[in-house]
């Protein structure tokens, strides 16, 4: 997937988001049951007449995620007359999917955010291969490397439907005027960026030590700039141990700023109850004196800015590119989620198959785009489907990129090791961030969940 232009293009990207930075609840799908377009977005594909079918979609996502994919659940219901449910499926999606098809009542559609569950998935026998429809809409939309991320052993199982650039700060205007700091391009500018905040009042970081995954998120940029990307592809499939000294150097790196309770908002326990939203609002809420002058996640923090406050993105909110680390190329992370049609008799339904080409259209992805706080790896959307300029130069950057990013690590292994609360790096970095001078103890807590987890 990472061919020799990866420098090239990873200073492409980075350029890019230099000028934005310049500049159990069962929710039902709201249309009218009736065939024909709930919103303006013209239709360029056929779907079937499904008047009577009923389709149940499980994702992890809520709030104004879950709403705004609701809206697409919403036109397809239009389009097609099935009606269609959504359920939470809660952040272990291979425990609720398991769980679901032991009681014999599996959800039809499952949105998958980790490659390693999906590859899980599809050895336990839970989910049916692409149907020719659906592959026609990857053929037209998609570059190879986000269709090889949905295959397993050769076999293509998932359309991922959304992607994330991971490799982004948000900060606040107001904060970053008043102390006089301009976005730092490196990891020792980014430091001094923070303590220059703290000097002016402002405190520097919101950061969601609540969920586990935005501490992943925080150790793979700074490793993936630091150790470079065979590195990264070596830690993410074990072939070297969370022990090595490269593990050590990025943790070192963060504990610069998490080992530091004056830079983060709350402090230290505070941040380890802070779950992602609020680190959100915390940093934007209050326009004239934020609780915090910046925070670290993917394009959706734009979804939950537009949501949850008055701040107005690209104005008020502003991005930067996560810096680069120990002279490193500024990292690209990228993740998404893939949509999976479940079925333990190994075929999809009309009605699943139909589902997946939709989501696999840009008409799906334009209805998605819309409201912001989202970023579709169909190559085919126009940009003017995005609602601001932030977020379109967000996702030109993405598509720009190609193949050449890594994927988000710690969606890559196991999901024990990956994707479990209370374990595994989930656990390890936030016991990290309770006491970030013990390298040592992280480096082996982590290792042995590992082992455990790869069955090493």
């Amino acid at each position: 997937m990472h061919g020799s232009g990866q420098v090239s293009r990873r200073r492409a990207t980075r350029a890019a988001l230099a000028v934005i930075a310049a500049g159990a609840l069962t929710l039902t799908a709201c249309g009218d049951g009736e065939t024909g377009a709930a919103s303006d977005v013209p239709a360029t594909i056929e779907l079937p007449d499904l008047s009577g079918e009923q389709l149940e979609v499980a994702a992890v996502w809520t709030g104004v995620e879950r709403d705004n994919f609701v809206r697409v659940l919403d036109e397809f219901e239009a389009r097609t007359g099935a009606s269609v449910s959504y359920v939470p499926s809660g952040d272990n999606v291979s425990q609720f999917v398991g769980t679901k098809i032991e009681g014999g009542a599996p959800p039809d559609v499952v949105m998958v955010p980790q490659p390693g569950v999906l590859h899980e998935f599809a050895e336990n026998g839970w989910i049916a291969p692409l149907g020719d429809s659906v592959q026609e809409q990857l053929d037209a939309n998609y570059t190879p490397g986000w269709q090889d991320l949905g295959t397993h052993e050769g076999v293509r199982y998932g359309v991922y439907v959304k992607a994330a650039n991971k490799s982004l700060v948000w900060y606040s205007a107001t904060a970053f005027e008043y102390a006089g700091v301009e976005p730092p391009a490196t990891w020792d500018d980014f430091v001094t960026t923070a303590w220059t905040l703290w000097e002016s009042g402002t405190t520097p970081l919101s950061v969601a030590g609540g969920d586990g995954w935005t501490l992943t998120d925080w150790f793979e940029n700074i490793y993936l700039s630091q150790a470079g990307p065979e590195m990264y592809d070596r830690l993410a499939a074990h072939e070297i141990p969370w022990t090595d000294p490269s593990v050590a150097d990025a943790l070192t790196a963060l504990g610069e700023v998490f080992g530091e309770p004056r830079l983060l908002a709350n402090g230290t326990n505070g941040s380890l109850q802070t779950l992602f939203p609020d680190s959100v609002t915390q940093t934007f809420i209050n326009l004239t004196a934020p609780d915090a002058g910046m925070v670290f996640e993917a394009d959706f923090v734009g979804a939950v800015i537009t949501d949850s406050t008055d701040a107005v993105i690209g104005e008020d909110a502003l991005v930067f590119p996560f810096p680069e680390v120990g002279g490193g190329e500024a990292p690209v992370v990228s993740a998404g989620d893939a949509a999976v049609a479940v079925s333990p008799d190994g075929k999809a339904s009309e009605a699943q198959e139909a589902l997946l080409t939709f989501l696999a259209s840009t008409d799906a992805a334009r209805i998605w785009a819309e409201p912001g706080g989202f970023v579709s790896p169909n190559k085919s959307l126009e940009f003017d489907a995005y609602p601001n300029d932030v977020q379109r130069g967000i996702a030109e950057a993405l598509i720009d990129a190609g193949d050449d990013f890594r994927f988000d690590m710690s969606d890559q292994t196991p999901a024990a090791f990956g994707g479990t609360t209370g374990q595994g790096m989930w656990r390890g970095l936030q016991d990290f961030l309770r006491n970030p001078a013990d390298v040592r103890g992280a480096q082996e807590y982590l290792e042995s969940q590992a082992a455990d987890a790869y069955g090493d």
